[in-house]
């Protein structure tokens, strides 16, 4: 028996591609609910908080800032700084490499959300029913519509429409049996992994920038996390990403022996001296990368009213996961239109 006049959709998935697509289509009067395995929203723009360094503490360990470049974007970017939870981030970035240190890329205007990247997607998530530390097993479809089944045995459903905007890994994974098409291109996109050291000292490194572009040895980028606006400034914190390669090479390393071996090389690459962190402590992004993202930039199916998205399937950036939510929640809002036409007709039948 329904339980609602309207078509429910449900999406697997918090990051800022699912969240965008369900506040999109709850603002056109769909009935959304949204599941995710962890604690809060995020995905892959969340902030790791470390109460053992004081309130209010944490790290931006995966995206470290994100900017805008589309009219949609950036109209959602300015309502976001009014509601405070967005502010451009004018940190000193740097590209280092083996000349040295030299400026970069100030002409680009970034933005970090406040007082953490987390800080959007909770924004987002407050507009929409939140389903936390629900971890989807299991996809199951018949005649009654999308069932989802998680790690405890428990069925939340049936729903009309479903979206995955898990990793393309998992995507395919879930969707294998019932979408087996949009699980066929998940799983051809490559992901690659990144390992995310977050450091913090007691004073301040003695370094000439914020923000770093590494263009030798095993990392990345280098980031002082205390310096974005809207941070507490004490204890100096850093988030160090390694590059894809070295991060596939070491993917099942401990965590504590790469925490110590990405803080050498940082040490060595910004030719500082040497300091002894008071907390350490490595992340592992498994799926952090798509080398091959879907030309569509997502994936829709609206015969079996399934559909996928995230920055997997639209070029990797933040940008590009808000575009992917929001272009699969305009394509499921034009069917979602028909099919609430079709109820409203057999209400009245």
């Amino acid at each position: 028996m329904r339980t609602h006049d309207v078509a429910s959709i449900a999406i697997i998935g918090a990051g800022i591609s699912g969240l965008t697509c369900a506040t999109e289509l709850a603002r056109q009067s769909f009935s959304v609910m949204v599941f995710d395995k962890a604690r809060g929203p995020g995905g892959r723009m969340s902030t790791r908080r470390v109460p053992e360094l004081g309130a209010g503490i944490g790290f931006d360990h995966g995206a470290q800032y994100f900017t805008a470049r589309s009219s949609e974007l950036l109209t959602r970017v300015d309502q976001w700084f009014k509601a405070g939870v967005v502010r451009p981030w004018d940190g000193r970035l740097a590209a280092l490499g083996p000349e040295g240190v030299e400026p970069s890329g100030r002409e680009i205007e970034r933005f970090v959300g406040t007082p953490g990247m987390n800080a959007v997607c909770r924004h987002l998530a407050s507009e929409i029913d939140l389903r936390l530390g629900v971890q989807v097993e299991q996809i199951i479809r018949n005649a009654r519509g999308w069932t989802l089944v998680d790690s405890e045995g428990a069925h939340h459903g049936p729903h009309d429409f479903l979206i995955c905007s898990a990793p393309a890994p998992q995507t395919a994974k879930l969707l294998e049996r019932e979408a087996p098409e949009i699980a066929t291109r998940a799983a051809a996109v490559r992901m690659q992994p990144c390992w995310a050291v977050l450091a913090a000292f007691p004073d301040a490194l003695s370094v000439p920038f914020d923000g770093c572009f590494i263009n030798e040895g095993p990392l990345s980028w280098a980031a002082r996390s205390s310096a974005k606006p809207g941070r507490k400034a004490s204890p100096d914190r850093w988030v160090l990403h390694a590059g894809p390669i070295w991060s596939a090479q070491h993917l099942e390393d401990a965590s504590a022996q790469v925490a110590e071996r990405l803080l050498e090389a940082f040490f060595q690459v910004s030719k500082s001296e040497p300091h002894a962190p008071a907390w350490l402590t490595a992340h592992r992004w498994r799926y952090a990368l798509a080398e091959n993202a879907l030309d569509e930039g997502f994936a829709f199916d609206p015969r079996l009213r399934v559909g996928a998205c995230g920055d997997w399937a639209n070029g990797n950036r933040v940008e590009g996961a808000f575009l992917s939510g929001l272009e699969l929640a305009r394509e499921v809002a034009l069917v979602g239109s028909a099919f609430n036409e079709d109820l409203e007709r057999r209400k009245k039948a």
